[in-house]
């Protein structure tokens, strides 16, 4: 038999679970982060719109010019003998039609040149999304970093804890006095403070990411996750150097200037044309005396004189504008190739640091402690030695750590200067 009051238990554990289950953070990993930037960032969301407009200026820069539309009326006459106003005796109607006619392909000119400047904006969009995955790259990292920190900080306290009631055992026994104990509850002090610091950074970090990611949703709620390590294996420089020459965007945004510019010059000169304008009209003049005469066409040319104005500034400023943007392209190699030496040179400086500590300082430093833990437990060494080893084990840990995140923000720096992820 079903009773309702056994129903109540059981109707609370489901809504706790479903609440704890609504609490659990949402662990995101690299792709996934750069995926929802991609989606949501509203820096980068804007600057797809001015991609947008860009190509809307086509549509403008390949319409033709509107005709003219005239309608011109003469002869309205007052009658000479009754002095009344007879609008339609005698009056003649003129509409007329005009329609300016573009020669040296000036509409087409227009055209590549829009099309040229979407592609400046198509590329300066990538070099834009380029600067801002780098920052989000290093947040990331340092999200990362963070939790590794956090983490090396609650071992050492749980290690500690583990040496504190090991010590308070022995000073029961009377095997250490109470300074020595004293000292070593004192020390705890220093791993509770590494852990709060280390808590700070990770939210820190992860309201970088947040706002990054244009995500209003709990700190709590919101994690990263994904490898905190190094890779020794780098390609050399030259070749850094070439795939950063093909696919920088900014670079490609400064040559496809120059290919603007000179289409720019292209049009100055078809500009300083002359644009005929043909015109066609029909009277109606009910006033003449020839019969033949009361309706009739007409048509005209006309074209400019292009005898002081032949748009010689225009001509001049394009192709001076050729040179700068050549200027400019050069300017934008050599910071290219700057870039990528900076940056391979930082992260084979952290990579001639970190292999020391993985062939060698991290096992040399859990050596040390355990020994002279073991040691100090047995009478053999003093309990500042113990303190000794444990600092410097702490600090070649901490510094380990630390170094990985220089290694993959020197990683992402160096995928900066490319304009691709070569490191991952």
């Amino acid at each position: 038999m079903f009773r309702f009051r056994n129903f109540i238990p059981a109707a609370s554990i489901v809504l706790l679970a479903s609440f704890a289950l609504a609490q659990q953070q949402n662990s995101y990993t690299w792709p996934q982060i750069r995926g929802k930037f991609e989606a949501t960032n509203p820096t980068l969301q804007a600057d797809t719109l001015n991609v947008q407009e860009s190509r809307a200026q086509e549509i403008t820069a390949f319409l033709r010019p509107n005709p003219d539309l005239g309608l011109s009326v003469d002869g309205t006459q007052i009658a000479p003998n009754h002095g009344v106003w007879k609008p339609f005796a005698g009056t003649f109607e003129t509409p007329s039609v005009s329609q300016l006619i573009e020669r040296r392909h000036k509409r087409h000119l227009r055209l590549e040149s829009a099309k040229k400047g979407t592609l400046i904006a198509e590329s300066s969009h990538a070099d834009l999304e380029r600067t801002l995955l780098f920052n989000l790259r290093d947040a990331f990292v340092s999200a990362l970093q963070a939790k590794a920190v956090l983490q090396l900080a609650k071992d050492n306290l749980a290690y500690w804890d583990h040496i504190l009631e090991i010590s308070r055992t022995r000073f029961q026994a009377g095997d250490i006095a109470q300074i020595d104990l004293d000292r070593l509850e004192l020390q705890r002090v220093q791993y509770e403070s590494d852990v709060q610091t280390a808590e700070v950074n990770l939210r820190t970090a992860k309201i970088q990411l947040l706002t990054l990611l244009d995500d209003r949703s709990p700190i709590d709620q919101f994690d990263v996750t994904g490898s905190y390590d190094s890779n020794d294996q780098l390609q050399s420089r030259d070749e850094f150097r070439k795939i950063a020459l093909d696919t920088r965007p900014d670079l490609r945004a400064a040559i496809q200037a120059v290919d603007k510019a000179q289409t720019e010059h292209k049009l100055a000169i078809a500009n300083g044309s002359t644009d005929p304008t043909l015109s066609g009209w029909y009277t109606h003049n009910s006033s003449t005396n020839n019969p033949f005469a009361i309706n009739t066409i007409g048509v005209s040319v006309n074209i400019p004189l292009r005898i002081f104005d032949r748009n010689q500034g225009e001509k001049l400023r394009t192709q001076l504008d050729i040179k700068r943007n050549e200027e400019l392209r050069e300017a934008a190699e050599a910071q290219v190739l700057s870039d990528v030496d900076s940056g391979y040179a930082t992260l084979d400086s952290t990579l001639n640091l970190l292999r020391p500590y993985k062939e060698k300082y991290l096992g040399m430093s859990v050596r040390v402690r355990d020994t002279v833990q073991f040691s100090y437990q047995h009478g053999g060494a003093s309990l500042l030695d113990f303190l000794n080893a444990e600092s410097d084990y702490r600090s070649v840990q901490l510094n380990y750590v630390n170094l990985v995140g220089s290694y993959l923000t020197a990683a992402a720096q160096l995928n900066m200067a490319v304009g691709q992820e070569v490191i991952q």
